[in-house]
This record gives structure tokens, sequence and C-alpha cells, in this order.
């Protein structure tokens, strides 16, 4: 006997249908979002269909060299997705944003399979290996973000300021902490307020689709729990790591202030 509802094509068409709502609303208030819902919508679809396909496969094969290319991949796209983001640059932003996802994510979810999912048939099972770094990577994003936009902006608006610093003798240390404060301060806001009301408030997707799959809601819960404290971490490491490696590209040791090393990307 199935524990989960098996879907039908016709039965997921009928909810793809629900985007006739969102379009409703967008001709109603002239919002002219048409066109980009229907992009969406069938983008969704395809992506998901492709992944569901691809891991499919791997999770037949379960080839090492699989694995890990398709870890990598994921690694890759989360970097540079985080380095294009944001609104200002910097020479060597594309290196230090990939060290930063790779070196955070890839060490919790190493530590993730090894210490605490033992059960697991291999440190490298796709079944548990992929969609863990999945979310890892998800929030890790958003965190690095958010820390890399939050120090770039703070060093360019605050250049008088930590310049200020710098002229009276301050170290670089002392007239960049504040600004680098504040950056990881934005940054890990959004996971702490998600574990502040995850499971009274919202219920996170994971242990939604272990609920409609028929797992027990106590082994889904312990999960779930799981999976908070990996993305905390993730997200702390991962931010930490991307806001100092900027902050060591723009001073020098002789504690010089590099502002002109932070360029715009602003679309023209």
């Amino acid at each position: 006997m199935k524990s989960y509802v098996e879907l039908s094509t016709l039965q997921v068409s009928a909810a793809a249908l629900l985007i006739l709502v969102n379009a409703a609303i967008s001709l109603v208030l002239r919002l002219r979002l048409e066109r980009s819902l229907l992009i969406a919508g069938v983008r969704t679809i395809l992506q998901l269909l492709l992944i569901g396909l691809v891991l499919h496969w791997v999770f037949q094969v379960e080839q090492i060299i699989v694995v890990v290319a398709m870890l990598s991949i994921m690694t890759g796209i989360a970097g540079y997705t985080a380095f294009s983001r944001s609104a200002h640059a910097y020479t060597g932003m594309l290196l230090d944003t990939m060290i930063a996802v790779w070196a955070s994510s890839w060490f919790v979810l190493a530590f993730a399979m090894i210490a605490v999912l033992q059960g697991a048939r291999s440190w490298h099972d796709p079944q548990y290996a992929i969609p863990l770094l999945g979310m890892i990577l998800g929030n890790t994003l958003n965190g690095i973000t958010l820390g890399l936009a939050g120090v770039l902006e703070g060093f360019r608006s605050g250049r008088d300021h930590v310049e200020t610093l710098l002229t009276l003798g301050a170290t670089r240390w002392e007239a960049a902490r504040e600004t680098i404060q504040k950056a990881l301060t934005t940054a890990m806001t959004p996971i702490i307020n998600s574990m502040m009301v995850v499971g009274i408030v919202s219920l996170p997707g994971m242990m939604t689709g272990q609920l409609l799959s028929g797992v027990d809601p106590i082994q889904a819960v312990k999960y779930q729990i799981v999976i908070m404290f990996l993305i905390a971490s993730a997200t702390a490491l991962g931010s930490v790591g991307v806001v100092l490696l900027a902050y060591r590209r723009l001073f020098t040791t002789q504690h010089q202030f590099r502002y002109e090393r932070i360029r715009s990307r602003k679309s023209k």
C-alpha cells in the first residue's frame, strides 16, 4: 500500500492552472506581468522536469565521480549567482565568492554526511548529498549575497569615515570593523528569523514533503532540525568568509583603504 498520493500529469496540470490567478491580477491591475508569468511558469516546469530526469539517472548510477560532478556544478552556479547579484564589484570578487560558497557548503555537507547521517550508504550517497547541498546552497547564497552587498555598500558610502579613522592612526581592522559587523548582521538576520518561527508560523518545504510522502512526523521534525542547523552554520561560515575576503582585498597590510577597487556594476 502506497503511503503517498502519486500525482498524475492531469493533477499536476490542474495545479499549474492556478497561475491564471496571477495572470488575472496582472491584467486587472495592468501590471504587465503576463509575459513574465508565462516565461516563469514554463521555466519552472522545464527546469524541474530536467532536474528530475537527471536525479533519476544519478540515483541509479550511484558513481562517486557523477555525484561529485553534480555537486560541483551546483556549487559553481551558486557561487557565480552570488557574485553576479551585487551592485558593486572589485577585482577578484568572483574567486572570493567561489571560495566562500565552496568552503562553507562542502564543509557543512561533509560534517552532515560523516558525523550526522551515519546510516547513509556512503559519504557520497546521492539520495542525501544532493538534496542536502541544494538546501544548504540556497540559503548560503542569500547570506553571502547580503553580506557582500552590505560590506561593499558600507565601504563605498562610508569612505570618509574609514579614511578618517586610518588617518587618526586606526588599524585597517579598527577602521573596517563597524562596516563588517553591520554587513554580517544583515547577512545572518534572515536565517535567524526563519529559525525563530519555524514550526509555528511556517512548515519548511522538506518537512512538508516528508509528511506528504508518509514519513512519521517525529522523524520529519528530526530531519528538519538537522537541516536548520546545517543551513544556519553554512550561512554564517559563508557570510563571514566572503566579507573577510573582501576586506582583505580592499585594505593593504600597510593599513591603506583601496577605495578605487570598488566599481559599480549597475546597468546603464
